[in-house]
């Protein structure tokens, strides 16, 4: 995405006059200058400002990246449901170190499907979704 100097000042929370100066200097990364307007990169959300050789330590820190959630069908526990005849969840969600098994999900937001048969997760899938954005447990 790309935003001019008012925008990504206030992202940055510096004045428009400051970034001015850091853009004239050189320290934007991606920055280009069109007819009187200057275009600015994001990166993660937010411009990447070069160190300066002196001055204030700057003020903005990059945001924590949120973990991501993994969901996979389990075929262990689908085999073991036939086995033992019983309906336990299948749905395996993989949110840090733990998980939860269900029967229905829902994902708020978007999210991608992977499918990796030479790299699978540390759980064995090969195939599951990957998300960032919040998921409900239908139970």
């Amino acid at each position: 995405m790309i935003v001019g100097t008012t925008q990504a000042a206030k992202i940055l929370n510096i004045s428009s006059s400051r970034l001015r100066i850091l853009l004239i200097q050189g320290r934007v990364e991606g920055a280009y200058k069109t007819g009187r307007m200057w275009l600015i990169p994001l990166f993660r959300g937010k411009p990447i400002i070069a160190k300066g050789k002196r001055g204030p330590v700057p003020r903005w820190r990059n945001p924590r990246k949120p973990a991501k959630t993994f969901i996979h069908v389990n075929k262990h526990k689908i085999t073991a449901n036939q086995k033992e005849l019983s309906n336990k969840g299948v749905i395996a969600i993989k949110r840090s170190n733990t998980n939860t098994y269900t029967h229905e999900v829902e994902i708020l937001g978007g999210c991608r499907v992977v499918y990796r048969p030479n790299n699978p997760l540390s759980c064995g899938a090969k195939v599951w979704i990957e998300t960032l954005h919040e998921v409900n447990i239908i139970c």
